[in-house]
């Protein structure tokens, strides 16, 4: 009996990507449009491994061993740390007072006059003064702010906290109306046409679908208030940053390698908590 051969495998023709030359053309574009770029900053990488500039490391990084842990200066540090996160507690706080009521205003979902299918124009130029409102007050960086705010209430966590609240509520109010605006709409405006006031149809109809969202935006937020905090000390601000400004003007380098090390748990320490928060909405 003789035996059957075995199938040959059928070879399968390699395809190549049909879109392959696409992604080739703009990998160059976007190479030709970065290098003028690089070239307009000066960027020179290379120079960080010159042995001058090694030789400058070296001794700079010498300074920061060891850390400084003298009781003293460890107190010193843990009093800056709980003002730093009070300031951007703070911050963050007047950031949601502000954010929250231009959410509101510029969600088209809650406007009435939008019921009948067209926005009024009263509503709509109210809309629009509160989109720009926003877009001014996240426009103007923290550290400008803080700058400002420097001068007029003096050095201090005062200044940090209105730096941190403008902006942010810049960016909260932004962000919490386009995730508003993203929620279906159809409870809103049922509850809006059967006579419902506009807090009634937010809390109702926006809130349940869009808190878990809300809340967990807010929280990335204040894990970047800690470190705008830490930042906004350079100016003045008060806080971690400004110690470690000032450690930096004595070049005490064991001093700010132990503020480095307290900033690297703090911030390390928030994304543990906010991480923990937002699993316990889901």
């Amino acid at each position: 009996m003789s035996a059957v051969p075995h199938p040959r495998p059928l070879s399968r023709k390699r395809e190549a990507d049909p879109a392959w030359r696409g992604r080739l053309a703009w990998l160059l574009v976007s190479a030709l449009l970065l290098w003028p770029l690089l070239e307009l900053t000066e960027f020179r990488p290379w120079q960080m491994f010159d042995a001058r500039s090694l030789r400058v490391t070296a001794r700079f990084a010498a300074g920061f061993v060891p850390p400084a842990v003298n009781p003293e200066f460890l107190a010193l540090v843990a009093r800056e740390t709980w003002r730093t996160i009070a300031i951007a507690t703070a911050g963050l706080s007047l950031a949601l007072l502000m954010a929250a009521p231009l959410a509101l205003v510029a969600t088209a979902a809650l406007s009435m006059s939008s019921l009948a299918g067209r926005m009024a124009a009263w509503p709509f130029v109210l809309r629009q003064a509160a989109r720009a409102a926003m877009v001014a007050l996240r426009t103007v960086p923290e550290l400008v702010w803080a700058l400002v705010f420097v001068r007029v209430v003096g050095l201090g966590p005062s200044a940090g906290v209105l730096a941190i609240g403008l902006t942010y509520g810049g960016m909260l109010g932004k962000v919490f109306a386009e995730i508003l605006e993203s929620c279906d709409a159809h409870p809103t405006r049922t509850l809006l046409a059967n006579g419902a006031g506009r807090l009634q149809a937010f809390f109702y109809g926006l809130l349940p679908q869009a808190a878990p969202e809300l809340t967990s935006y807010a929280i990335y937020r204040w894990e970047c208030a800690i470190r705008s905090s830490v930042v906004l000390g350079f100016v003045g601000a008060g806080g971690l940053g400004q110690q470690m400004d000032s450690s930096l003007k004595m070049l005490a380098g064991s001093e700010v390698a132990t503020m480095l090390l307290v900033f690297i748990a703090l911030v390390a320490a928030a994304d543990s908590l906010s991480a923990w928060l937002r699993r316990s909405l889901r």
